[in-house]
């Protein structure tokens, strides 16, 4: 079979042949029929991220659903024809060093076929598609842990959403269903009206625009240094900055704004296996419907490149099996 793998940052993401993989005692054999295309991926081609793979080369794609055409003999809890996703799981934080995900510790969806730990595989809910459940692994869960559980969002309170791609329009929808008064913050004018059907009051290309709202929480989906400088000068006092994406590897801020304002700053990455299964559920029952856009295989890698260029609103997904 295809499948795109990565070894080094020279060669970048490339198309080869590798056998179908075999699922061990513990693990299920998937036929991908959706694996999202993550920012992340960018990160690790470029080099960026790429010291966190677990092997090399590795086959990417960490956002995976399908069906199950084989079992492992030590699995019970699935059969042939089971529609499933793999959960990506970092919580608890304690744990995290022995917690293995898809795409990033072994080789992942971007190919039409891959192993899961069934630990990790999740049976997908009536009314979800595969396309819904891939991409919420990561551009849902992850921005539902980072607004509900990091900014605490709630009825009471007013959070930015610095960029409205894939995971910020999901943390957009996802505030607005916790009661918060929300707005959007992105360089983009093209993506406010979209965020702005999810839920935002209103956009703002700068927080700077956004002088007379006070914040309790922003949470930022960009994270390069300018942006976290602007949320932490914007956030009211003792409020939150909760940093998420890793658009810059230094960041910088003000540290008076800092320390005299109280400021807490947090990272958020990913999800628990419960604000993933609370996300499929919110999915299945209508209240977060994430925006998908298909691409073929053959052309993950400019897809990726998209994502790259700031070119994809909501977020990319391909189906390796087709063809």
């Amino acid at each position: 079979m295809k499948a795109y793998q990565f070894e080094d940052a020279e060669r970048g993401l490339k198309l080869i042949d590798v056998p179908v993989p075999v699922p061990a005692s513990d693990q299920v054999l998937i036929k991908v029929e959706a694996a999202g295309l993550c920012h992340s991926d960018v990160h690790i081609i470029s080099g960026v991220f790429s010291d966190h793979l677990k092997k090399r080369p590795m086959t990417l794609g960490h956002e995976v659903a399908g069906v199950v055409v084989e079992v492992g003999s030590g699995v019970s809890n699935f059969v042939f024809g089971d529609r499933v996703v793999i959960a990506s799981v970092l919580y608890p934080i304690e744990e995290r060093s022995s917690l293995r995900n898809i795409g990033l510790d072994y080789d992942g969806g971007y190919a039409p076929f891959a192993v899961a730990d069934a630990c990790r595989v999740v049976k997908i809910p009536d009314g979800v598609s595969c396309p819904q459940a891939a991409v919420a692994t990561d551009a849902v869960a992850t921005a539902y842990h980072a607004i509900v559980i990091e900014a605490e969002a709630a009825a009471s309170k007013t959070i930015g959403i610095i960029g409205l791609g894939g995971l910020g329009l999901n943390g957009v929808q996802i505030a607005s269903l916790q009661g918060s008064k929300v707005y959007g913050i992105d360089i983009d004018a093209k993506k406010f009206a979209e965020a702005q059907r999810y839920g935002a009051i209103t956009c703002f290309s700068s927080l700077k625009e956004a002088s007379g709202i006070m914040f309790d929480s922003i949470v930022d989906f960009a994270s390069i240094g300018s942006t976290l400088r602007d949320a932490v000068n914007a956030v009211k006092l003792g409020g939150t900055v909760v940093s998420v994406g890793l658009g810059g590897r230094e960041l910088s801020f003000d540290t008076a704004s800092l320390v005299l304002k109280n400021v807490h700053i947090k990272g958020s990455l990913a999800a628990s296996l419960e604000d993933f299964t609370t996300v499929l559920q919110l999915i299945s029952e209508g209240y977060i419907k994430p925006r998908v856009e298909e691409i073929g295989f053959d052309s993950v890698v400019e897809g990726l490149a998209r994502l790259h260029r700031g070119q994809v609103v909501g977020r990319l997904f391909t189906n390796p099996s087709k063809g």
